[in-house]
Protein backbone atom coordinates (compact mmCIF):
# COMPACT_ATOMS: atom_id res chain seq x y z
CA UNK A 1 0.00 0.00 0.00
CA UNK A 2 1.08 3.57 -0.75
CA UNK A 3 1.02 5.70 2.50
CA UNK A 4 1.05 9.62 2.88
CA UNK A 5 0.45 11.71 5.40
CA UNK A 6 -2.18 13.65 5.08
CA UNK A 7 -4.03 15.39 7.82
CA UNK A 8 -3.42 13.51 11.37
CA UNK A 9 -4.25 10.00 9.49
CA UNK A 10 -1.96 7.64 7.98
CA UNK A 11 -3.52 7.53 3.98
CA UNK A 12 -3.64 4.32 1.91
CA UNK A 13 -4.33 3.19 -1.41
CA UNK A 14 -6.01 -0.23 -1.48
CA UNK A 15 -8.42 -2.66 -3.03
CA UNK A 16 -11.60 -1.20 -3.08
CA UNK A 17 -14.10 -3.84 -1.30
CA UNK A 18 -17.62 -4.50 -1.26
CA UNK A 19 -17.44 -2.91 2.44
CA UNK A 20 -16.24 0.47 1.01
CA UNK A 21 -19.32 0.90 -1.60
CA UNK A 22 -21.12 3.52 1.29
CA UNK A 23 -17.62 5.46 1.62
CA UNK A 24 -17.63 5.30 -2.15
CA UNK A 25 -20.86 6.27 -2.79
CA UNK A 26 -20.48 9.37 -0.45
CA UNK A 27 -17.66 10.47 -2.34
CA UNK A 28 -19.49 9.81 -5.48
CA UNK A 29 -22.61 11.96 -4.46
CA UNK A 30 -20.48 14.76 -3.29
CA UNK A 31 -18.35 14.82 -6.52
CA UNK A 32 -20.61 14.67 -9.36
CA UNK A 33 -23.94 16.28 -10.43
CA UNK A 34 -25.04 12.45 -11.88
CA UNK A 35 -23.53 10.38 -9.53
CA UNK A 36 -23.17 6.38 -10.07
CA UNK A 37 -25.38 4.29 -8.60
CA UNK A 38 -24.67 1.39 -6.08
CA UNK A 39 -25.56 -1.03 -8.71
CA UNK A 40 -23.10 0.40 -11.34
CA UNK A 41 -20.34 -0.49 -8.41
CA UNK A 42 -21.29 -3.52 -7.70
CA UNK A 43 -21.65 -5.12 -11.22
CA UNK A 44 -17.92 -2.97 -11.02
CA UNK A 45 -16.64 -5.18 -8.50
CA UNK A 46 -18.05 -7.98 -8.86
CA UNK A 47 -19.31 -8.72 -12.58
CA UNK A 48 -16.40 -6.99 -14.69
CA UNK A 49 -13.41 -9.31 -14.90
CA UNK A 50 -11.67 -6.25 -16.78
CA UNK A 51 -12.54 -3.53 -14.14
CA UNK A 52 -10.15 -3.00 -11.12
CA UNK A 53 -10.78 -0.19 -8.42
CA UNK A 54 -8.87 1.38 -5.42
CA UNK A 55 -9.89 3.20 -2.61
CA UNK A 56 -7.81 6.20 -0.71
CA UNK A 57 -8.76 5.71 3.06
CA UNK A 58 -7.44 7.65 5.73
CA UNK A 59 -8.50 4.81 8.41
CA UNK A 60 -11.36 6.45 9.15
CA UNK A 61 -12.88 6.62 6.01
CA UNK A 62 -12.86 6.83 2.38
CA UNK A 63 -11.76 9.82 0.51
CA UNK A 64 -11.47 9.66 -2.77
CA UNK A 65 -11.30 6.38 -5.22
CA UNK A 66 -10.41 5.75 -8.66
CA UNK A 67 -11.30 2.84 -11.51
CA UNK A 68 -9.62 1.63 -14.54
CA UNK A 69 -10.89 -1.26 -17.33
CA UNK A 70 -8.02 -3.19 -18.19
CA UNK A 71 -8.62 -4.43 -22.22
CA UNK A 72 -5.94 -6.07 -23.89
CA UNK A 73 -3.00 -3.56 -24.42
CA UNK A 74 -4.70 -0.65 -22.98
CA UNK A 75 -6.25 0.74 -19.63
CA UNK A 76 -9.62 3.01 -19.94
CA UNK A 77 -10.03 5.05 -16.67
CA UNK A 78 -13.55 4.70 -16.01
CA UNK A 79 -13.15 7.55 -12.94
CA UNK A 80 -11.46 8.87 -10.07
CA UNK A 81 -13.08 11.51 -7.40
CA UNK A 82 -11.66 12.89 -4.10
CA UNK A 83 -13.95 14.04 -1.68
CA UNK A 84 -14.34 17.90 -1.79
CA UNK A 85 -13.28 18.21 1.96
CA UNK A 86 -9.73 16.45 0.87
CA UNK A 87 -9.19 18.53 -2.72
CA UNK A 88 -5.97 20.28 -3.29
CA UNK A 89 -3.78 17.99 -1.63
CA UNK A 90 -2.74 15.90 -5.11
CA UNK A 91 -5.04 12.85 -3.65
CA UNK A 92 -6.19 12.85 -7.35
CA UNK A 93 -2.93 12.46 -8.66
CA UNK A 94 -1.67 9.91 -6.39
CA UNK A 95 -4.99 8.27 -7.48
CA UNK A 96 -4.27 8.05 -11.56
CA UNK A 97 -0.64 7.11 -10.90
CA UNK A 98 -1.72 4.59 -8.94
CA UNK A 99 -3.93 3.92 -11.75
CA UNK A 100 -1.11 4.19 -14.15
CA UNK A 101 1.09 1.85 -12.51
CA UNK A 102 -1.19 -1.02 -11.82
CA UNK A 103 -1.16 -0.86 -15.60
CA UNK A 104 2.18 -0.58 -16.37
CA UNK A 105 2.63 -4.11 -14.19
CA UNK A 106 0.38 -5.63 -16.50
CA UNK A 107 2.37 -4.74 -19.48
CA UNK A 108 0.05 -1.99 -20.56
CA UNK A 109 1.49 0.72 -22.57
CA UNK A 110 -1.45 3.69 -22.87
CA UNK A 111 -4.02 5.10 -21.41
CA UNK A 112 -7.75 6.62 -21.79
CA UNK A 113 -10.24 8.51 -20.26
CA UNK A 114 -13.01 11.28 -20.88
CA UNK A 115 -13.52 14.44 -19.02
CA UNK A 116 -16.26 17.20 -19.35
CA UNK A 117 -14.89 19.75 -21.24
CA UNK A 118 -15.29 22.21 -18.59
CA UNK A 119 -13.15 20.51 -15.86
CA UNK A 120 -10.49 22.52 -16.17
CA UNK A 121 -8.69 21.13 -13.05
CA UNK A 122 -9.08 17.99 -13.97
CA UNK A 123 -7.75 18.25 -17.38
CA UNK A 124 -5.20 20.42 -15.91
CA UNK A 125 -4.10 17.04 -13.64
CA UNK A 126 -4.46 14.73 -16.83
CA UNK A 127 -2.17 17.08 -18.83
CA UNK A 128 0.65 17.05 -16.03
CA UNK A 129 0.75 13.33 -16.11
CA UNK A 130 1.08 12.89 -19.97
CA UNK A 131 -2.78 13.11 -21.46
CA UNK A 132 -3.15 14.92 -24.69
CA UNK A 133 -6.56 15.58 -25.76
CA UNK A 134 -7.34 13.84 -29.10
CA UNK A 135 -10.98 14.11 -29.47
CA UNK A 136 -14.62 15.62 -28.60
CA UNK A 137 -17.64 13.35 -27.70
CA UNK A 138 -20.45 15.41 -28.41
CA UNK A 139 -23.06 15.34 -25.35
CA UNK A 140 -21.91 12.30 -23.84
CA UNK A 141 -22.81 13.41 -20.34
CA UNK A 142 -26.52 12.62 -19.49
CA UNK A 143 -27.18 15.14 -16.96
CA UNK A 144 -26.60 18.32 -19.22
CA UNK A 145 -25.41 16.95 -22.52
CA UNK A 146 -21.98 18.42 -22.14
CA UNK A 147 -19.47 16.90 -24.63
CA UNK A 148 -16.20 15.08 -23.23
CA UNK A 149 -12.53 15.25 -24.27
CA UNK A 150 -11.18 12.20 -25.36
CA UNK A 151 -7.39 12.02 -23.65
CA UNK A 152 -4.59 9.16 -24.33
CA UNK A 153 -1.26 8.99 -22.76
CA UNK A 154 1.65 6.17 -23.18
CA UNK A 155 2.52 5.28 -19.87
CA UNK A 156 6.33 5.21 -18.84
CA UNK A 157 7.93 4.42 -15.70
CA UNK A 158 7.72 8.11 -14.42
CA UNK A 159 4.33 7.50 -13.58
CA UNK A 160 4.66 4.33 -11.38
CA UNK A 161 4.13 4.78 -7.37
CA UNK A 162 5.06 1.97 -4.96
CA UNK A 163 2.35 0.19 -4.58
CA UNK A 164 1.61 -3.28 -2.57
CA UNK A 165 2.35 -6.18 -4.59
CA UNK A 166 -1.60 -7.25 -4.47
CA UNK A 167 -2.60 -4.08 -5.85
CA UNK A 168 -0.65 -4.86 -9.03
CA UNK A 169 -2.43 -8.63 -9.87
Amino acid sequence: MTNLELSAHPLKIRKMTLSDLDGVLEVEHRSFTAPWSRQAFLRELVDNQFARYIVADDVSRVIGYAGVWLILDEGHVTNIAVDPDYRGQHLGELLLRSLMTICLARGIKRMTLEVRVSNHVAKALYEKLGFVGVGVRKGYYTDNREDALIMWTDLVDEHRVELDGGLLR
